[in-house]
Parts: C-alpha cells; sequence; structure tokens
C-alpha cells in the first residue's frame, strides 16, 4: 500500500511539471532557472532532514556518489530537458522522458547481467505506448519543426542522465543512506555544478519577477523537487 501511495504522489506531482517548465523559459538563462530551482530545493531538504533528525554526515567515498546522484539528477539531465524545451513542445518531452523506465530497466540488465522480467517489460512498453498515444499530434508533426532533432537529442540525453542517476540513487538506498539526507546533498552538488554552468556560458543570474515565472519555480522547487523526488527515490529503494 505504501508503494501505491508513494506512486501516486510521484504522478501527480510531475504530471504538471512539464507545463511548469514552459513558464522557465524566456527571460532568465536556462541554467540559472535551473541553479534557482535546485537552490530553494536543497535549503528545504537540509531543513527538512534536519527537523526530523535524519543523518547528513556521509563518509568522502559516500558524497563521492552523493554528488554524482546530483549531477545526473539534479543539474545535467534537467539542463537538457529545459534546453529541449526551446525546440520541442513540453509535452513531446514528457512523451520522451516516459521512455526513462524502459531505459532504466535496459541499464539495469546490462549491469547485473540479468533478463528483465516480462511483467516489468510489458509494463514499461504500455506506459510509453499510453503517453505516446495521447501526444500523437505533436509526435507527427515533430519532422517539420525547426530543430526538432536538436531537442530530440536534448531530451533523449536528459533521459539518460535521469535513468544513470537512478541507479546511481539505488546504490546510495542500497547502502543505507538517508534518503533526504543524501538527496539534500545530492541538490546541493546539482546546485552547485549549475552554477558553475552560468559562470562558464558567460551567463548572469538574472531574476523574472512576474507571476508565471515565480509561481512555477516555486512548484517545481517545493512539490516538483523536494516533495516529488523524496516519494520516487523512496519507491526506487
Amino acid at each position: 500500500m505504501t508503494n501505491v501511495l508513494l506512486y501516486c504522489a510521484v504522478v501527480l506531482i510531475w504530471g504538471p511539471t512539464w507545463i511548469m517548465i514552459k513558464y522557465q523559459l524566456g527571460v532568465v538563462p536556462v541554467e540559472a532557472s535551473v541553479a534557482y530551482r535546485f537552490m530553494i530545493a536543497a535549503t528545504l531538504m537540509f531543513a527538512w532532514a534536519s527537523a526530523w533528525r535524519l543523518p547528513l554526515r556521509f563518509s568522502p567515498r559516500d558524497h563521492g556518489f552523493i554528488a554524482l546522484q546530483g549531477m545526473l539528477i539534479f543539474s545535467i539531465n534537467f539542463y537538457l530537458f529545459y534546453l529541449a524545451g526551446h525546440h520541442l513542445a513540453t509535452g513531446l518531452l514528457a512523451v520522451i522522458f516516459s521512455t526513462a523506465s524502459a531505459l532504466t530497466m535496459v541499464l539495469n540488465a546490462i549491469r547485473a547481467r540479468q533478463r528483465p522480467t516480462l511483467q516489468g517489460m510489458v509494463g514499461a512498453l504500455l506506459g510509453t505506448i499510453g503517453i505516446g498515444t495521447i501526444f500523437w499530434p505533436e509526435l507527427v508533426e515533430v519532422s517539420a519543426r525547426s530543430g526538432a532533432s536538436t531537442g530530440l537529442a536534448l531530451g533523449l540525453g536528459g533521459t539518460l542522465c535521469f535513468a544513470l542517476g537512478g541507479m546511481v540513487s539505488a546504490r546510495n538506498h542500497a547502502a543505507g543512506l538517508s534518503v533526504r539526507g543524501s538527496t539534500a546533498w545530492a541538490m546541493a552538488y546539482g546546485a552547485l555544478l549549475l552554477t558553475c554552468i552560468v559562470v562558464f556560458n558567460g551567463e548572469s543570474f538574472t531574476f523574472d519577477p512576474r507571476p508565471p515565472y515565480v509561481g512555477s519555480l516555486l512548484y517545481l522547487a517545493v512539490f516538483g523537487s523536494v516533495v516529488a523526488f523524496a516519494c520516487y527515490f523512496a519507491l526506487l529503494g
């Protein structure tokens, strides 16, 4: 029953995030928007872990895996997805992201040298077909759009990063690391990498004070990151 509730929470919260990402594109550089998101999320997650007195101290080796998780899930993948949003509708990005379950299954099979279960393969296939059917009009028109191939490549790259990050997260959970404590650090590492990307690209930390940007940023940080990822990593474990 707990897994069912966690799954429902992830689906209901992450569903609207693809709409919210649309309002993050425009005035503020993509890397800065993602950095803002995980700066806020990391702060809240540290506060959450501290309030519940959860472990926040980890060994240097564990910090290495936590940093890798942060780079794959809380920086590079979202950076790529936000960039892809300039070329593709966010609904189509949701279709691309839906392949993460199948991709994770393949990666786990390669790592463990174990064939995926038939039930798992059928579930992943049905999920992908279902979302693909919903957004079929966008799929058939994608070839006519300028920059569509770039958007597809960026979206697939972001999905691959997410799948790899999920494997690292599973390792951290298996090692007994606190989900909220390790996630707080992972988000902080992700925000740090994004800050470095902003500086490297010569961008500035501008901000858009208009309600659509601020509202979508808060939703993505609080619900789309803190709450949803806490549920997702617990479910993944």
